[in-house]
């Protein structure tokens, strides 16, 4: 196969007909899609500027205006969700979701637009909306320098079901309730979409009151080890301080799923490093990533 060539014939089958059409729309009609997609898709694997993209693929502003068009109206993430649908209606998705960040560094060329930097209300409208634009760009300065985090929840398998981008000095805790509501699985036939994990795996990164007593509403099984401060101050406090936390060590042991979809995510040297000066697209090129995990499954 063509190091071009990035989707199989049935992978392609499966997306096509959840993209757009220019039938019926004003305007010149869409290019072919499928050169476009794959486009997209090479320029993410290999981390080329745009505007070196093999001539293969058709006009390198055609390929950017479509990705940036596709991240921003939700056909990226419509993609994704009808593949999970698909695959929970298969039995195929496992619900032991565990859940991590992976920090990425930003290219100088990702860097020179107007932010915000350090601000908490940046962080919050990116996490309200992971389709929307945020003031800091989803760029922070962290102990490496500027860079940026991809939040990833996966399933018991390491496929991701819920992808959201935030700064790289931001906490993964405050972080944890927007991607637990990221998870929503559509059902194929009537029925609400599922966004109850049976049980969610995080490291001690998520122990915190606020977060267990959300699960515990919800009714999810928490699998995060208590850190230390956080017993000896518990202890400190006698039965003020509450029950120990009940933590599954056995279970515990399959949260390093998450960790292998990161190793999976960063063999595409686009998102390994950024360089895209929208989080819009950096966080675009994540789900399409994730597309093509599950394309592959």
């Amino acid at each position: 196969m063509s190091r071009l060539a990035v989707l199989s014939d049935a992978q392609w089958a499966r997306i096509e007909p959840l993209l757009p059409s220019s039938v019926g729309q004003r305007g010149r009609p869409f290019r072919d899609h499928r050169q476009v997609v794959e486009g997209i898709v090479f320029r993410f694997r290999t981390g080329v500027a745009w505007r070196d993209l093999p001539a293969a693929f058709g006009p390198w502003q055609t390929v950017w205006k479509r990705h940036r068009r596709f991240s921003a109206d939700g056909t990226w993430d419509r993609i994704h969700a009808r593949l999970l649908a698909e695959a929970d209606a298969a039995g195929e998705v496992d619900w032991n979701v565990s859940v991590d960040s992976t920090i990425n560094r930003a290219h100088q060329h990702a860097t020179n637009l107007p932010r915000a930097l350090g601000g908490a209300q940046g962080e919050r409208s990116n996490y309200k909306n992971p389709r929307g634009e945020p003031p800091d760009h989803a760029i922070g300065r962290s102990r490496g320098g500027l860079s940026t985090k991809i939040h990833h929840a996966s399933d018991g398998r390491g496929r991701p079901l819920a992808i959201l981008v935030g700064p790289g000095q931001g906490h993964d805790s405050p972080m944890f309730p927007y991607l637990l509501a990221a998870i929503a699985v559509p059902r194929i036939g009537p029925g609400r979409a599922r966004t109850r994990p049976d049980r969610v795996l995080g490291d001690k990164a998520y122990s915190s009151r606020a977060n267990r007593a959300l699960l515990r509403a919800r009714g999810v099984v928490a699998v995060i080890p208590e850190p230390a401060d956080q017993q000896t101050n518990r202890k400190r406090r006698g039965r003020h301080g509450g029950r120990p936390v009940g933590f599954d060590a056995e279970i515990y042991k399959g949260r390093n799923v998450v960790e292998r979809s990161f190793n999976t995510l960063k063999q595409w040297r686009g998102l390994a490093t950024r360089y895209d000066k929208l989080a819009l697209t950096y966080r675009g090129g994540a789900v399409l990533c994730a597309i093509v995990s599950w394309l592959r499954q």
